[in-house]
């Protein structure tokens, strides 16, 4: 493979209760992970432990982040951890944002809220959270939610680098790459529904610029490889290749 990649947006998993792929192959420990993902040319990747909960308890949040935690020292460096946030708790959650800046870690998500028991990223609650991640300098990989939050979000806090996952099919993908064109802060990674749509690469690329897309693959939920595969199909240029699978990556998260 020519080009490092770096995944990110996927989901790790401790337990097999957070393993999220749909036939719970071909990886069925966690172990697997990191070797599944080099068979398709990823070396390192990022994202969220993820696991449905109610949003009556922040306990399970905060387990999905110490999981994370210890993931990260399962796999020696290869692994980026995204923390959770919960705006049903605003003080815990903002304790949870200073104990990742402690450890060095910058991601917030992916967030899913349908899985978490909340729907909205610009709620009061929400925002006083985002508040403090804006002032810690932390980038949020956000799972989108309707045109009207994810755009009062990117307008509170203009510094905040947000990632908005999911291109979808024409029309979404259309209104992410419109929204990318018209708030400086916000990205947009293709992992998901999207990329399949030949050109849709291109057409992101052409409009918004490669230095605002981040390669992903939703892990396990979907397959790796298709996604390494369409981004090395589509008519682009090698170097917008390079920002796309890596180099965006590397500068939003501080990487060495």
């Amino acid at each position: 493979m020519p080009f490092e990649i770096i995944d990110f947006h996927m989901h790790p998993f401790f337990t097999q209760e957070e393993n999220s792929a749909s036939f719970y192959l071909p990886v069925s420990q966690a172990e697997a992970v990191p070797e599944d993902l080099r068979r398709a040319g990823i070396t390192r990747f990022a994202g969220s432990v993820i696991v449905r909960v109610d949003g009556h308890d922040f306990a399970p949040v905060r387990q999905m982040n110490d999981h994370a935690l210890l993931l990260r020292e399962r796999y020696s460096g290869a692994y980026i951890p995204g923390f959770h946030i919960h705006p049903a708790f605003v003080r815990e959650s903002c304790e949870e944002l200073l104990r990742a800046k402690r450890q060095g870690i910058t991601l917030i998500g992916e967030l899913v809220p349908y899985m978490m028991g909340w729907d909205a990223y610009a709620s009061k609650d929400a925002l006083e959270i985002f508040d403090l991640a804006s002032q810690l300098g932390m980038v949020v990989s956000a799972h989108p939610t309707n045109d009207a939050d994810m755009e009062a979000l990117a307008e509170a806090f203009p510094h905040l680098r947000i990632v908005y996952a999911h291109p979808g099919n024409f029309a979404v993908c259309a209104a992410q790459v419109q929204r990318l064109m018209r708030y400086d802060n916000l990205y947009l990674d293709i992992s998901g529904t999207g990329l399949f749509r030949y050109g849709m690469l291109r057409y992101a690329v052409e409009r918004a610029g490669a230095d605002r897309i981040l390669f992903g693959t939703d892990y396990p939920i979907c397959n790796p490889q298709m996604q390494v595969a369409g981004v090395l199909y589509e008519r682009i240029h090698d170097c917008d290749r390079e920002k796309i699978f890596s180099g965006n990556a590397r500068a939003l998260l501080g990487l060495a």
